[in-house]
Order: structure tokens, then C-alpha cells, then sequence
């Protein structure tokens, strides 16, 4: 017997993953398509710089060969094998790393979508809670190594496995993520991922580091890194001079912030659902650094510092909508949205928000207002052009 799912963005309608009985689920909301092929990379990146979509970037050009290398394995027929399934070729990913905004994901994106592959993009730090979860009920099954069957679910579902944010602080991931990759790798899974550290700067400092150091050497044997250098911040470009904070005044308060996300992430969005000492915290709307989320979402539910500070090392631009005046009859949603900002501020997360008045004007009276001036002066802090840089 077998539990099919309707692949996700898929070209081919009808078209399904299978996944035998006995294995650890994936959720149906994995991300695993069929694109149609087109040309190489390098003329679409050329077409989308002559259309204005993007600006010339040499350093962004002398990374597509290495996709474009990628690509051109993958679409290599495989060899034919009598009563089993046909060993995969063994292809070296790209581990691509740099500072924020120069262009990773949508280099990445622009290789993914121009496969023809079982291929799915996920956050790492997403993929890493399903993991965990899998392994979970794997072991309900009483299952020797729990690891095994899910390493092998992936493997067998999708080619290549494309990660965003590649960035490992929590001990229990870093414990397991060697033996997970080299299961995958072993299985001819190819992985291409975008990270803010050079490898070797992984779970630095970390409990334990010297157990996760053989990873280290994975991604070196079975990944080209590669350091995307390039003197333009697109993200922070994009919103330098431009209105991040928003009184609300109506439709076009709204319309403008759609129009912000609709250029941050083009309008594409899943929701981010992070794990805090087992406890989830769901960001309605992620996609390639940038969250949007309400007040309601982030400050009226029961979340702590800890959670904030989960949010705020895993986005890079956070739009927050619908802030409203503050004052003792929502007093603990006061404290949380104090301590969000805290978290974000810390972080240097760049803020765009909407709310019922300025940052001066948000909490006027009611216990809290001399200590929210600090948060008033953020705000206002946080809507410079230079910020986050």
C-alpha cells in the first residue's frame, strides 16, 4: 500500500510522491515540483538583466556555471538497472555564502526552477523540525535507528534538495545533521544550499562542537563552496529611502506594504513554523529571509524572549502589520511587542510595520510608558535608510 500526495507546483498534473508504508511520513506540505526545462542559466539571467527584472552583477554571473554544471548532470538519462532502482551519480552540490542581499536565493531559485528533477526548497531550519518530528514517529515503531528510514524517505522522493539559510545553533540539530547528510549523499541526493558563514564557522562555539566537525568536512567533500562577493546589498537597495513605517490611513497603507513584500519575495510565500523547546512558533508568510506577519500573530499569543529571539535569527526583513495604540487594557501585548522589538533591534532585523500612530504616540498612558520610550526611539531608529547594514 502505498500514501500518495499531489506534488506541489508541479507541471506534470496528476503527478505524485510515494512514499511506502512503514516510512516516515513527510508532511504534504513539502515543496517537491517538476519544472519544465528551458536554457542555460546564464541566458536567462541575461534576458532577466535585459528586461530590467535584474541589474548586471559579475559577481552574481560567476556563480551560475557552477548550477549550470549541476544542471547539466542532472540531465544526463540515468542507467538502466534490471529489478531495482537505478544507482544515482554521485554530483557535487554548491554550499553558495556571503553577506545578506547580494542575490543567493534568487540565484538559487533561478537554478531550481529551471530543472526537470523531483527537486524541493525549503528553509533549513524548517527542514531540519521535520526531521526531528519524523524521527519522532519512527521511533513509536520501534525502529532501531530512527535516522534511517527517514534519511531514506527524503532520498527517495526528491534528486536535489535546495535549502535557504543554511545555519545550525541548535545542539540537537547539529548531533544528527552529519549522519542525515551522509546518508542523503550516499544515496546521490545532491544538495545546494545558501549560508551567511563559511562553513567552518557552523555551529561555532557550540556545545559540543568537536562531535559536529566531521559535517564540516561533508560539505567539503560533496559541495563546492563558494563566497558570493559582491559590493551591492539588493535587499537593503531596494528599501533604502523608501517608507518602512506606516500610520495606517486606510487602503493605501496596505497596498504600499503589499507592494514591498510583492518585491522582497514576489509574492510567493509558505508558512515558517519554528521549533522553541518544542513549542511552535509560525510565521504566517516566509520566503527567502522576509516574514510578514500581525501584531495579533506575534504579541497577542503567549510567546517569550525565547521565541522572539528565534524569530529574529531566522528572518532578515520583517513586515509587522496592524500594530495598535498600546495602553493597560492590552498591557501584555505591550510587554511582548517591547520585547519583540528588543530581539529585532539586537539582531539588526529590518523592520517594516504598520501601526494606529507613531512610535512616540503608540503608548501614551498606563503603566509601561516611560520604559516604551526606549522602543519608541528603536522604531525610530530602525527606519533610518542605513539600518541593518
Amino acid at each position: 500500500m502505498a500514501i500518495g500526495y499531489d506534488l506541489v507546483n508541479s507541471g506534470f498534473v496528476g503527478a505524485q510522491i510515494v512514499i511506502r508504508q512503514g516510512n516516515p511520513r513527510l508532511p504534504p506540505t513539502a515543496r517537491i515540483g517538476y519544472v519544465n526545462y528551458m536554457t542555460n542559466l546564464l541566458e536567462i539571467y541575461s534576458s532577466k538583466v535585459a528586461s530590467g527584472e535584474l541589474l548586471k552583477d559579475d559577481a552574481q554571473e560567476a556563480v551560475l556555471p557552477q548550477f549550470e554544471r549541476i544542471r547539466t548532470e542532472l540531465q544526463k538519462p540515468q542507467k538502466k538497472a534490471w529489478f531495482r532502482k537505478p544507482a544515482q551519480e554521485a554530483v557535487q552540490g554548491v554550499y553558495l555564502w556571503g553577506g545578506v542581499g547580494r542575490g543567493k536565493s534568487m540565484l538559487m531559485d533561478l537554478f531550481i526552477t529551471s530543472l526537470n528533477v523531483p527537486v524541493r526548497r525549503v528553509h533549513f531550519h524548517a527542514f531540519m523540525q521535520e526531521i526531528h518530528e519524523a524521527m519522532h514517529q519512527a521511533r513509536k515503531n520501534g525502529v532501531d535507528d530512527a535516522l534511517q528510514p527517514v534519511a531514506k524517505a527524503v532520498s527517495d522522493n526528491v534528486r536535489l534538495l535546495a535549502f535557504d539559510e543554511m545555519q545550525i545553533t541548535d545542539i540537537t540539530d547539529a548531533m544528527i545533521v552529519g549522519r542525515l547528510f551522509e546518508q542523503l549523499f550516499n544515496a546521490g541526493t545532491v544538495v545546494v544550499t545558501t549560508s551567511n558563514r563559511v562553513p567552518t564557522d557552523l555551529y561555532k562555539n557550540g556545545l559540543n562542537r568537536q562531535l559536529f566537525l566531521p559535517f564540516i568536512d561533508l560539505i567539503n567533500q560533496n559541495m563546492r563552496v563558494w563566497e558570493l562577493v559582491s559590493p551591492n546589498d539588493y535587499r537593503q537597495n531596494r528599501l533604502s529611502g523608501n517608507q518602512v513605517y506606516f500610520v495606517q490611513a486606510g487602503t493605501e497603507a496596505r497596498t504600499k506594504i503589499q507592494e514591498i513584500w510583492q518585491d522582497l519575495s514576489g509574492g510567493r510565500a509558505d508558512p515558517l513554523v519554528l521549533t522553541v523547546k518544542g513549542r511552535q512558533v509560525q510565521l504566517p508568510a516566509y520566503r527567502n529571509g522576509v516574514a510578514r506577519a500581525s501584531f495579533f500573530d506575534l504579541c497577542s499569543r503567549m510567546l517569550g524572549p525565547g521565541d522572539y529571539l528565534a524569530i529574529a535569527s531566522a528572518v532578515k526583513v520583517l513586515i509587522l502589520e496592524n500594530i495598535p495604540r498600546l495602553s493597560r487594557h492590552n498591557f501584555n501585548e505591550a510587554k511582548r511587542f517591547v520585547t519583540l522589538i528588543d530581539a529585532l533591534y539586537e539582531a539588526k532585523v529590518r523592520l517594516i510595520c504598520s501601526a494606529a500612530a507613531d512610535p512616540e504616540m503608540l503608548y501614551v498612558e498606563g503603566e509601561g510608558t516611560f520604559e516604551f520610550e526606549r522602543t519608541a526611539s528603536r522604531l525610530r531608529e530602525m527606519q533610518d535608510a542605513g539600518w541593518g547594514q
